[in-house]
């Protein structure tokens, strides 16, 4: 037996690497057989394990405090197109509520959508919807030229009097720039109409007046006839 344990040592040291069934001094192993420069000692372990203790979970505390339970996010109850509303991101900080995709003060907000052009019998006004992106302004042009500027929170506004064909746009502006324009033509409305009503209908008027004062002259003329003819006939019976 004593002569099998020199080439069972090497056998060992060749193959497994630190495994052997020979004895070997506990110094320098670890409990399950490793040894070498990977072994620690079960006080090494400890140490360890105390060194990591000391650090926190940064990912977790960030996770708890940026991000809210899910299970209590909703979506904001916010419509681009309402008049004075108040902006997503104040709903937001509020109603703990999710605002859909919206862009931030660092870039440029995205291009409103103009839905309507119209005159109102005073002023040409517009509506428009608002983008998914923080705006501190409007600005509508007329024909490429500024004509009025309106807060964040407004969804419509007049712009006075528009003489000629023209291309209205409105843009959204933050402190990162302007978007890209949202335009609609504008056609005015033809100012010779009401006139040319006007002509017509008191034209219209004059020839009733004129037809009922014919057939007066008529029926008075027609009785004045036959008065004339009543009276010769009484004449001529006496």
């Amino acid at each position: 037996m004593r002569d099998l344990t020199f080439p069972l040592g090497i056998i060992c040291l060749l193959f497994i690497r630190g495994y052997c069934p020979l004895p070997m001094s506990s110094e320098g192993m670890h409990p399950m057989g490793i040894h070498g420069p990977y072994a620690h000692s079960d006080k090494d372990s400890l140490v360890d394990d105390e060194d990591y203790s000391r650090y926190d979970d940064t990912t977790t505390r960030s996770s708890k405090t940026l991000i809210p339970s899910r299970g209590t996010l909703k979506q904001c109850d916010y419509d681009p197109c309402l008049e004075g509303q108040i902006s997503c991101f104040e709903l937001a900080a509020s109603s703990n509520c999710l605002c859909p995709g919206f862009t931030l003060n660092n870039v440029p907000p995205e291009a409103p959508k103009l839905s309507s052009v119209s005159w109102n019998g005073s002023e040409v006004v517009l509506q428009w919807c608002t983008p998914y992106s923080f705006v501190t302004a409007y600005v509508v042009t007329v024909g490429g030229q500024e004509r009025q500027k309106f807060e964040e929170d407004r969804r419509s506004g007049g712009v006075g009097e528009v003489g000629n064909i023209a291309e209205v746009c409105v843009v959204a502006v933050n402190d990162a720039g302007a978007s890209e324009g949202s335009c609609m033509m504008y056609h005015p409305r033809d100012n010779s109409l009401p006139l040319t009503a006007g002509l017509i209908g008191g034209a219209l008027g004059f020839l009733l007046l004129l037809l009922l004062a014919v057939l007066l002259w008529r029926h008075k003329r027609q009785r004045k006839q036959e008065a004339t003819i009543s009276m010769h006939n009484t004449a001529e019976t006496r």
